[in-house]
């Protein structure tokens, strides 16, 4: 009784009968949720990277911030530069002293301390032309405390480049990241301005009416608000990364519009069987929302790896894509139903000229069609169908093992990004290391002759290395902590920086340091971005290991078979290998990068490849439980293998094709925007959601279930303990089993 009440089918029902119960509860969550976003999202997400296993970098700072200097500064530079004038002329002068006089008022609550040419005749400060300097700042506070107070000095820039006919800019941890952070919200508004027209078009052609299709696009973007409202209150127990908002927005329209796609669709074909309305809701909670449920938790089992991962990014992606996973069900669950409860018939309002009443009077029993026919076809060259179809993926797949994964850096970063045109200046003319350089952290006598003598032999070995300038020695009042501090010419980012840096850490300071006794840790954003690479890489077969297994136990209990959640993995891991072939093919190799408007970089962000799998293996699954939850549902009633399978391609093809493209059309705008991390993101997971819903649901579903027939349902007998999680229709069918159908149990029994 009790595990009846908290079924999907009882859910439904309740939810139809208490509509505006549901919905004011609704109501108020969602006006909850946006005061949330109004009063706190901006003080719970953060720009900064950290990890949380200690590596070296962390150490370092730890290091640092305790004993000689409190958080690791945020450097800016001013950059001023004339096509006529130099550094000598008087004008020029006077442009800089008002630039740097103008930055150093406002105070030491934004700028902890600052120096120009003028002031100190350090020649490092001038280009060799003569014609561009520089002026180094130290931001107050943290980097966190740096971003939130660099608007008034952005401001002074802005209103001092052009004047005069100089040109003055500024690049910096703070700056780069206020401009990052913007360029990312113009992205995510990129991608709803593509994704949101296209589901609607998409909607309509699948449901034939206006409001049918309306209302699936309306709850995906309350799960939107109601996530982000969520995310914002955990922002403030445990600080998340800023891009979890683009994640909340795709994942968002992908699964909500897909979860109310799915129970819309089924509830009018049980209202066109003749069910009542409210008997029509409650047994499309009984099997489509009973599917969504168990696709949605598949979807959250395959992000919870990501929580592994010991990585802020990770975890703030990971945890903003489940939250909205999780609201998007619950909506699905409760909401949807009262709103069909209010709305009965009414849903096909509106209906569109040629394609209405095809679309709601689809009778899913009569054979034929493009669907029925392919999958009779595939079914009838079962072995042929599957190796071709395999070939393909295995193809697509093959130039992943090309793959370098890093970062992409400032380089990549749009050209009209003002922080990115003063990094290629420093860049050509300076150091970028000046922004961020490799803080070598010493802990032991530093003042002493061990110490001292050891930094001589570092200051002789990097001498023989260009991309390395001389360091600058700090030492803290007891004399026991210190930093030298070493600007590393380059992208901090880019894989030549960091293997400049890895070579610092692993050779250049142990040959420098031997037989010293102190201890020697290498920090900074490039050091950072080893330590963060390498963590992604050891914890990937972790990441896979774990959502294989959870994904297994799951399918095995919900489809009472060992078969179909082996071979539902197999086939989700080639799609997902076909993604990754296609991403390496495109932004590594370049090959269409240019037609599709994409860049070509040398690596694929290191957070893509893992954070491709777990969505992609979620989001696949999705297709998966729904198209096997048909074919199961009717071979618990049939114990006809071939035919099952033909009945649920058929009857689920169009909207896992219209479900499809819907997720292809919100990946695919965010991939229009121009971050190439976006790009790379948004590529790899349209391809493969694509991939998956034609050649492995089209393909290899029906042929690989036509060879392996009633094994399809095999569970050992050890397992029957589990329970039976399926709907009631289909257990009653299973034990009064009509008398026509018992020539076809065989293996089936195992069911």
């Amino acid at each position: 009784m009790a595990l009846s009440m908290l079924s999907t089918e009882h859910l439904a029902r309740v939810s139809a009968r208490r509509p505006w119960t549901v919905v004011g509860i609704w109501v108020a969550v969602i006006v909850a949720s946006m005061a949330a976003i109004g009063l706190l999202l901006s003080g719970a997400l953060t720009t900064e990277v950290s990890l949380t296993n200690n590596p070296e970098s962390q150490r370092a700072e730890n290091l640092l911030k305790d004993h000689l200097r409190g958080p690791e500064p945020t450097n800016e530079i001013v950059i001023v530069r004339s096509d006529s004038a130099t550094v000598d002329d008087p004008q020029f002068r006077e442009v800089v002293e008002g630039v740097y006089g103008n930055i150093s008022a406002l105070g030491t609550g934004i700028i902890a301390k600052g120096t120009n040419f003028y002031q100190s005749n350090d020649p490092s400060l001038v280009s060799a032309d003569r014609h561009t300097t520089i002026l180094p700042f130290v931001m107050a506070g943290d980097h966190e405390e740096a971003q939130d107070r660099i608007d008034p000095v952005l401001n002074v820039v802005k209103q001092a480049d052009g004047s005069q006919g100089f040109h003055v800019l500024i690049t910096g941890g703070a700056s780069m990241s206020d401009e990052l952070q913007t360029q990312a919200q113009h992205d995510l508004e990129t991608g709803e301005s593509i994704g949101i027209p296209i589901a609607l078009v998409v909607l309509v052609v699948v449901f034939g009416a206006l409001l049918a299709a309306g209302v699936p696009l309306v709850l995906g973007i309350l799960a939107i608000v109601v996530a982000v409202g969520l995310s914002a209150l955990v922002g403030h127990i445990s600080q998340l990364s800023f891009f979890i908002t683009n994640v909340i927005t795709m994942m968002g329209l992908a699964v909500g519009i897909d979860y109310s796609l799915f129970i819309v669709s089924r509830y009018r074909e049980e209202r066109a069987k003749g069910l009542a309305k409210e008997d029509a809701i409650a047994a499309t909670g009984a099997t489509a929302s009973r599917a969504v449920f168990f696709s949605g938790m598949t979807v959250v089992l395959a992000l919870f790896g990501m929580l592994l991962v010991p990585s802020t990014i990770f975890r703030s992606l990971g945890l903003g894509a489940i939250i909205v996973v999780l609201v998007s069900v619950m909506i699905s669950l409760t909401l949807l139903p009262a709103m069909l409860g209010l709305l009965g018939d009414k849903v096909n309002a509106l209906r569109v000229p040629f394609i209405g009443r095809g679309a709601i009077a689809a009778d899913h029993e009569k054979h034929g069609g493009f669907w029925d026919r392919v999958t009779r076809f595939v079914m009838r060259y079962p072995v042929i169908a599957l190796i071709a179809a395999a070939a393909l993926l295995i193809a697509l797949a093959v130039p992943y093992i090309d793959i370098k994964t890093g970062s992409a850096g400032v380089s990549t970063l749009p050209d009209g990004l003002r922080s990115k045109e003063g990094f290629q200046i420093l860049q050509s003319q300076f150091s970028y290391g000046l922004v961020t350089p490799a803080e070598i952290a010493i802990q032991g006598d530093v003042n002493g002759p061990a110490v001292q003598g050891a930094l001589r032999r570092l200051d002789g070995i990097l001498a023989l290395h260009p991309e390395f300038r001389k360091g600058t020695f700090t030492a803290n009042s007891s004399g026991d902590v210190a930093l030298y501090s070493v600007p590393v010419n380059g992208d901090p980012t880019a894989n030549k920086t960091l293997d400049s840096v890895r070579a610092l850490r692993t050779k250049y300071i142990p040959e420098a340091f031997s037989g010293v006794d102190a201890k020697v840790f290498v920090g900074g954003q490039s050091s950072g971005s080893i330590d963060y690479i390498s963590t992604t890489e050891d914890y990937t077969p972790i990441v896979i290991a774990f959502v294989l297994g959870l994904s297994f136990i799951l399918l095995t209990i919900v489809f009472r078979s060992i078969v179909v959640p082996i071979k539902a993995i197999i086939m989700n891991l080639l799609s997902v290998g076909a993604a990754y072939g296609l991403l390496v093919l495109v932004f590594q190799k370049g090959v269409g990068n240019e037609l599709l408007g994409f860049q070509q970089v040398d690596i694929i962000e290191a957070w893509v490849p893992l954070w491709t799998f777990s969505i992609l293996f979620g989001l696949s699954m999705d297709y998966h439980v729904f198209l096997l939850s048909r074919i199961r549902e009717r071979f618990d009633r049939t114990k006809d293998n071939r035919e099952s399978v033909a009945f649920g391609v058929r009857s689920t093809a169009g909207i896992i094709t219209g479900a499809a493209l819907i997720m292809a059309a919100v990946f695919g705008g965010i991939a229009q925007g121009d971050l190439v991390m976006f790009q790379q993101m948004g590529f790899g997971l349209a391809v493969a959601v694509l991939l998956d819903a034609t050649v492995v649901r089209s393909v290899l579903v029906p042929a690989a279930m036509e060879l392996l027939g009633d094994r399809n349902w095999y569970l050992p007998s050890f397992l029957r303990w589990l329970p039976d999680l399926r709907e009631r229709g289909g257990k009653e069918a299973a034990v009064e089993e009509p008398r026509w159908a018992a020539g076809h149990r065989g293996g089936a029994e195992a069911s």
